[in-house]
């Protein structure tokens, strides 16, 4: 994060060094020619994405779902009633293959938590709805994995979170030339 305006390097809050100021360090060491200021941002995220994946692992664990079937089962309840997609707009939201779609629908087929039938519109296609386990499964998981969520954030306060969020927002549309 930056500076206030005004605020000068001894007026900072103190930080401790983590994992990425020890390999930027090194670099720094035996290549003081790099610039890694992308390196200490890329760094970081890579590895906050590494352990928040983990931890929603584990909060979609006792649900008896993955993260990828997580989001599959979210995909169908963002679609609003009658929670209703076809296995090609779930692949594509999910950007996965058609094979990999198919996998993670088996499963969730025979959980239980949605059914894929013909599409009354297209008879070579199909649809995949989510069953009523499947709702109540994704509503009660999605507010465990928020809170998951939440608990992490907590490290910031709600104005530094908001800043993050644009930040994030901001170097992501930069990526997605």
């Amino acid at each position: 994060m930056t500076d206030s305006p005004g605020q000068s390097p001894e007026q900072r809050p103190e930080r401790h060094e983590d994992p990425v100021d020890a390999i930027v360090g090194q670099w720094a060491r035996v290549r003081p020619d790099l610039d890694t200021a992308a390196m200490e941002v890329f760094g970081r995220v890579f590895r906050l994405a590494r352990a928040m994946g983990d931890r929603m692992e584990t909060a979609y664990a006792r649900f008896g779902i993955s993260r990828g079937e997580f989001d599959a089962l979210a995909a169908l309840r963002r679609a609003g009633e009658p929670y209703t997609l076809s296995p090609r707009q779930l692949s594509a939201m999910l950007m996965l293959t058609t094979g990999g779609m198919t996998g993670r629908l088996d499963r969730l087929e025979g959980a239980g938590l949605l059914r894929r039938s013909p599409d009354p519109h297209d008879r070579r296609a199909l649809q995949v709805t989510l069953t009523d386990r499947g709702l109540s499964l994704i509503d009660e998981a999605v507010g465990a994995g928020l809170a998951v969520q939440a608990a992490a954030l907590s490290a910031l306060d709600a104005r530094q979170a908001a800043q993050v969020a644009d930040l994030l927002r901001d170097l992501l549309a930069g990526t997605e030339h």
